[in-house]
């Protein structure tokens, strides 16, 4: 038998001044805010809540005229869908009126506005997503959504298909939330509806793709559910992918280093799928690391760890531990990983303007000479001081 809906007043975000502020702003202008979504679901589930959004019956230009009467910045951050970006006090909300999708072409959609909260939950895509939470602290729960939570069955809203035709990244999405919340086989009508229509896949953006496989992979069951995309020839529309799952569960739960295991050709990731400058920089950088094992000596952990630097050096142990037979509890290779604890990588003692004041002259030359010089130092186990380093040059 099903629980009873729970109530959500005590909870100590729901009673957070600049919440319950806004919301008043809203009451006060004629409408009404409720929580939206992801907080709702994380404070069911036990998980943190880290962003409230805010639905109201109030349209965009209502909801600006009465936010900043109040005195709260306020930001178009997604007008054309109806959602503002307001700062009540230094904390953020999303608040975005109700509405419903009037044509969708599997990538955007073109919505109307609504006062019907039921309207509104039944065109998002999941139900544990679809739930809404007043003032004070009360539930609103029109697709069953407590029930799935209950059950930690991640199900689309009314027809799987029809809400994949709205917007494939909801197949992606299908099993990100999956392997973030949901428990056993996926919903077997929603995998259905998100193998058949998986060719969609192909018509989203590079970047939508990163933003929903970097939070799949870092998800605490992200490699059982990439198996199931495998076996049902999702993943391979993706991106050719390894399908060593046992190295990619070993690694940490983080995107950026599991999308790198799971390529089959980790050099074209940046632009595959718009990675960023810095998430780009740190594949080539691990890519190009030599590798790492407990066998190297402390002189030579110490250069290795100076050269690579922190990033790269927790990467590449990472990934070498993970390929390795030895166990994720092992104490030479956590130690391995943690030396950058307590070894922290020096500065070269020396600098451009130091070798100018011995007559060098600045340009190519002298660049070859610091480096030449900081090879030196590195080869000595970093124990040269300013002094010595420049009698160095001299000699």
């Amino acid at each position: 038998m099903a629980k009873p809906l729970p109530f959500l007043g005590k909870e100590p975000w729901i009673q957070a001044d600049e919440l319950q502020s806004l919301l008043r702003v809203l009451a006060s202008a004629g409408g009404e805010g409720r929580v939206a979504g992801g907080a709702v679901r994380n404070a069911l589930l036990g998980e943190p809540v880290t962003e409230i959004d805010i639905a109201t019956t109030l349209p965009p230009d209502q909801v600006a005229r009465a936010c900043k009467a109040a005195k709260f910045a306020v930001h178009p951050t997604g007008i054309d869908h109806g959602t503002l970006t307001i700062v009540v006090h230094g904390t953020t909300f999303e608040v975005t009126t109700l509405r419903k999708d009037v044509t969708t072409d599997g990538r955007r959609a073109t919505v109307k506005f609504t006062d019907d909260w039921s309207e509104d939950a039944h065109r998002r895509d999941f139900t544990i997503n679809a739930m809404y939470a007043d003032a004070a602290g009360k539930i609103y729960d029109y697709t069953s959504g407590w029930r799935d939570i209950q059950t930690r069955k991640v199900r689309f809203v009314g027809k799987a298909s029809d809400r994949i035709k709205e917007d494939y990244l909801r197949i992606l999405r299908f099993f990100r939330f999956h392997a973030r919340y949901g428990k056993g086989s996926p919903d077997a009508t929603g995998l259905a509806a998100c193998v058949r229509l998986k060719k969609g896949i192909t018509t989203l953006s590079a970047e939508r793709l990163r933003q929903e496989m970097l939070k799949l992979l870092s998800a605490p069951r992200a490699v059982p559910t990439l198996k199931i995309m495998g076996r049902n020839s999702i993943l391979k529309t993706i991106l050719p992918y390894t399908d060593d799952w046992r190295i990619i569960e070993r690694l940490p739960a983080d995107g950026v280093l599991r999308l790198a295991a799971l390529a089959k050709d980790p050099t074209n990731l940046k632009s595959r799928f718009r990675l960023s400058n810095d998430e780009g920089r740190r594949i080539s950088h691990l890519l190009d690391a030599p590798s790492l094992s407990p066998k190297l000596r402390e002189a030579e952990r110490r250069k290795l760890l100076y050269v690579l630097k922190e990033q790269t050096w927790a990467d590449a142990v990472a990934l070498n531990w993970a390929r390795s037979r030895a166990s994720l509890s092992d104490a030479q290779w956590q130690a391995l990983l943690d030396l950058p604890t307590h070894w922290k990588r020096p500065v070269l003692p020396v600098n451009g303007k130091d070798l100018q004041g011995l007559g060098l002259k600045p340009g190519p030359e002298l660049g070859k000479a610091l480096r030449r010089l900081e090879d030196w130092w590195i080869a000595s186990d970093f124990q040269p001081g300013q002094d010595e380093l420049l009698r160095k040059v001299m000699t």
